[in-house]
């Protein structure tokens, strides 16, 4: 460990970007044959839950910029899985729904994304599960309200 640094191998922040890492290159792996990515089935998730939200909403959603949500869109659009408006019925957001071929393709994706959770979560009681799910949802509220209590 460097002077002052953080020790890599007690930092629960690097454990928790390392289990994200590994999270993500799984669902990656899942999802390449289904032709996507990790984005391209958050943002057909959200819209499955929350029909018509806004590229900015998804954006937020699915952790990327707006821009990369708005070329997302696009494609999506282009390919036959959302549809959205010509015009902005209110303001400058054209809201985006699901087709039937979004919606199918979703169902094999989602299927595919609960296979990589069951592993993830693999030789885990109930018990440690809940556990788990409650510690960090704790940890993401603490740092969104900034709180520093140590």
């Amino acid at each position: 460990m460097s002077q002052g640094g953080v020790d890599l191998n007690t930092s629960l922040g690097y454990l928790l970007k390392e289990a994200s890492s590994a999270l993500r290159a799984a669902m990656e792996e899942v999802l390449r044959p289904l032709g996507m990515n990790v984005t391209h089935y958050a943002c057909l998730e959200l819209l499955a839950q929350r029909p018509g939200l806004s590229n900015s909403e998804l954006a937020r959603g699915a952790f990327v910029t707006r821009q990369t949500m708005n070329v997302l869109l696009q494609a999506l659009e282009r390919d036959g899985y959302v549809t959205r408006p010509a015009a902005a019925p209110v303001g400058k957001a054209l809201p985006a729904r699901l087709t039937p071929r979004g919606r199918r393709s979703l169902e094999r994706a989602t299927a595919a994304v609960r296979s990589v959770e069951v592993r993830m979560l693999g030789g885990m009681t109930e018990a440690e599960q809940t556990d788990a799910f409650r510690i960090m949802r704790s940890m993401i509220r603490n740092l969104r309200d900034g709180n520093d209590s140590a």
